[in-house]
């Protein structure tokens, strides 16, 4: 379904801290241009039609004020909304825990008529357990592999078929592509200042989590 390195590669990635209501959190900040005018990204991000379509069914409203459930995922509440450039969601899973935040910001810039700048944050103060365990890479992963759906969709337009892609998330070829993507934010972990041996481990742990040994290995 996907070039792997291509992929991989076209995604920028860093790790930076960032002051939140409750505190200090960490953030992941993706970063690539696809090949579709601004307005055609933004409502792939926003109209819980198209959402559908490539990462998952999405009930609710996607405007300012407005609540929202991705099927068998967060939901929350959409904080800031200025299209077609700007969507800021509260990022929350059952009940938080006292002390934890998660906000998704996506941010999006033209390149001409036909070209976006795609910025994706998530910032989060999570179980310090947690985090000493898969760093960033857990949450990194796993918006590396939905956005192989935005990707796929923006190219490919109305012949995109979302059960091929659920197909392919279970291919050996999805299995590199997840080893590889926890390679990549072991990287930028690396570049944020954390000790190599940090690195080492948290990425092992992470890789392992996406991509369990194959059953009989």
């Amino acid at each position: 379904m996907t070039d792997t390195v291509g992929q991989i590669n076209a995604m920028h990635r860093r790790l930076r801290d960032t002051e939140t209501p409750k505190g200090t959190g960490r953030s992941i900040i993706m970063r690539r241009t696809f090949d579709a005018g601004v307005h055609d990204v933004w409502e792939a991000c926003t109209d819980p039609e198209r959402l559908g379509r490539w990462f998952a069914p999405v009930t609710g409203e996607m405007k300012l004020g407005g609540h929202y459930q991705v099927e068998d995922n967060a939901g929350g509440e959409v904080l800031r909304c200025e299209p077609p450039g700007l969507l800021r969601v509260s990022w929350i899973f059952g009940e938080p825990k006292e002390g934890e935040h998660s906000e998704v910001e996506v941010r999006l810039t033209p390149e001409g008529e036909d070209r976006t700048v795609f910025e994706l944050e998530h910032v989060a103060i999570v179980d310090p357990e947690f985090w000493d365990t898969y760093g960033l890479g857990a949450t990194g992963v796993g918006w590396d592999l939905g956005l192989v759906g935005l990707a796929a969709y923006l190219a490919e337009g109305e012949a995109f078929d979302r059960e091929a892609t659920q197909a392919w998330s279970e291919s050996d070829e999805a299995r590199t592509f997840l080893a590889a993507s926890s390679e990549a934010w072991g990287k930028a972990n690396a570049a944020y200042g954390t000790p190599a041996e940090t690195v080492a481990a948290m990425t092992s742990a992470t890789t392992d989590f996406y991509v369990p040994p194959a059953s009989g290995a």
